[in-house]
């Protein structure tokens, strides 16, 4: 008896095991190979196989240099390599959520490597809510201040909605109770409820001039779409609806050629402008700079998801322009443009993370398609060595919906 009871244990135990191993695959391992929306293009002049293994290539390459792991903790981040004296900020975090979420089954140690980027991000809670981050952290591992970046906690958010259909919500950590809370918090703490734009952070307050100012780049209408979903909160299509009005504002009123947006948008309440020089980061704050050079993929993957109108209105103003004005030939694309649409002064050099976003912006319409093809081989070019964690994670994000390997929640 005391045998066939040790035999049943053993049974139950490995039964547990299997059952605990099988919770762990990911349901949407990489490759995935998702069809976007109808009419939508990749590129054409390679095979699935080669963007496939030229993807998995790089994020080895990226995870190895840019995943650091806190010593004596299960916490991981996204290097800033030091500038400024800062370890991470929010921003790269959101960034390499979703990448190692969308990365798994490739990667064998995903699930493991995501939750502890999760625990180092709520191990940094902003002051206002345990649900968002403290944008950054110094190397000594102390946060920079307790006030968040929005577009971290959106992306995070986002992530681990991600995070939730891949592995399921059975482990340690619930993915989709995670989500919803940080999605509430941001909607809380990080809109606009006036004029249903996006804050700058949680520390900006309704009295503050910065409360009727936003960055273009934060305007990320298909995470908002899926933030919707999941809530149930249809103030979440205000937002939506308030942000494409007013960039359609902004290029008829600001950038009719070029269909530009500024970096930061200031007047909300009253008449929407560019931001003055200096207004938060430098002088290039009113021009398509560093920031707003995000926005065609931001925008673009709206219409890649969901087919929306208003998205491809947006960015195919882009893509014309900046068709005429490079003659079709991606070694005149510049590192920032005015919103005439003219090059910046001295910024004649590549800068990943405004080459990446015009391939996704190519993406919504087929008369692109020698433009993408051409865009694929120059960004996919640059050594990983090359650039910083900015545009090595921008270019990382830009190359998965290139390829087809990014989905939906």
């Amino acid at each position: 008896m005391r045998l066939k009871y040790q035999f049943a244990g053993l049974f139950m135990l490995m039964l547990c095991c299997r059952s605990s191993a099988f919770a762990q695959l990911p349901l949407r391992p990489f490759p995935q190979h998702n069809s976007y929306f109808a009419g939508t293009i990749k590129p054409s002049h390679i095979t699935q196989v080669q963007m496939d293994n030229i993807t998995s290539g790089f994020y080895s390459e990226w995870k190895s240099r840019f995943i650091k792991t806190v010593a004596g903790k299960p916490q991981s981040y996204i290097w800033f390599e030091g500038k400024g004296g800062k370890q991470c900020v929010s921003e790269g975090q959101g960034y390499g959520m979703i990448v190692v979420a969308l990365m798994a089954g490739y990667d064998k140690n995903a699930k493991i490597t995501f939750d502890n980027l999760f625990r180092y991000y709520r191990a940094h809670p902003s002051n206002k809510s345990k649900y968002l981050m403290a944008w950054a952290q110094k190397i000594n591992g102390n946060d920079l201040d307790k006030t968040s970046a929005t577009d971290g906690d959106m992306d995070v958010a986002y992530s681990l909605l991600l995070a939730a259909r891949q592995w399921g919500n059975s482990g340690a950590i619930n993915y989709l109770q995670e989500a919803k809370a940080s999605i509430n918090a941001i909607m809380q703490y990080e809109i606009n409820h006036q004029v249903w734009s996006v804050l700058l952070s949680d520390g900006v307050e309704d009295e503050s001039k910065d409360y009727f100012a936003m960055r273009s780049s934060d305007f990320m209408p298909a995470y908002f779409k899926a933030f919707q979903q999941i809530t149930k909160d249809g103030r979440w299509s205000k937002v939506i609806d308030a942000g494409y009005r007013l960039f359609a504002t902004m290029q008829s009123n600001y950038s009719p050629d070029a269909g530009l947006l500024p970096d930061f948008i200031i007047n909300l309440n009253k008449k929407p402008k560019p931001a003055a020089s200096h207004f938060l980061e430098d002088r290039y704050d009113g021009q398509y700079n560093y920031n707003a050079c995000r926005v065609p993929w931001r925008i673009a993957t709206d219409y890649l998801m969901t087919g929306n109108m208003r998205s491809k209105t947006i960015v195919a103003k882009i893509n014309r322009w900046i068709r005429a004005t490079t003659n079709n030939n991606t070694y005149n694309l510049s590192a920032g443009y005015t919103l005439a649409g003219d090059d910046i002064q001295d910024r004649y050099f590549e800068a990943l993370s405004f080459v990446a976003p015009f391939a996704v912006s190519a993406m919504v319409d087929n008369k692109n398609q020698v433009w993408l093809n051409n865009l694929w081989d120059y960004l996919t070019g640059f050594k990983l060595n090359d650039y910083d964690y900015y545009d090595n994670s921008i270019k990382l994000l830009n190359m998965l919906i290139l390829s087809g390997n990014y989905w939906p929640y």
